[in-house]
């Protein structure tokens, strides 16, 4: 497993940039624009680990929310078997809130509530049963 990133969401995308890479000194790594989703994602990374990173998410409508808990978006994780993971997490009792039905992508939460983002390393695995079928449960 790999620490990937951790996601907040951020209200005036400018101005966090001024933060972050202006006052603190981290540095841009990528950027997406997601127009159907209306959001855009950018990657910052410090200069002495830029294999950790901070994705700010920046919803182009404004949310009612911000400065509740919903700023803080998830933790994620690269799995080498993102199935066998999900299999072992259930075992234990965790929920899969959002299951891998696409091979690539999976959330559950922490005993604290927190959102873990789990992502399949490599290219999507082909859908597998029980999974391609599960629903949603809850939110992530």
């Amino acid at each position: 497993m790999k620490y990937l990133h951790t996601m907040v969401r951020v209200r005036d995308l400018d101005e966090t940039l001024r933060f972050y890479c202006d006052g603190l000194g981290l540095r841009e790594t990528r950027r997406k624009e997601v127009p159907k989703g209306r959001f855009t994602l950018v990657f910052l990374a410090a200069p002495e680990s830029p294999e950790a990173e901070l994705e700010l998410t920046w919803n182009w409508d404004p949310e009612d929310d911000m400065g509740s808990a919903r700023n803080f978006g998830h933790l994620a994780f690269r799995v080498d078997d993102i199935y066998g993971l999900c299999e072992h997490l259930q075992s234990m009792g965790y929920t899969i809130n959002r299951p891998p039905r696409d091979g690539h992508m999976a959330f559950v939460r922490s005993p604290d509530l927190i959102s873990v983002e789990l992502l399949q390393k490599g290219d999507a695995l082909p859908a597998k049963e029980p999974w391609a079928s599960m629903e949603n449960t809850g939110t992530w």
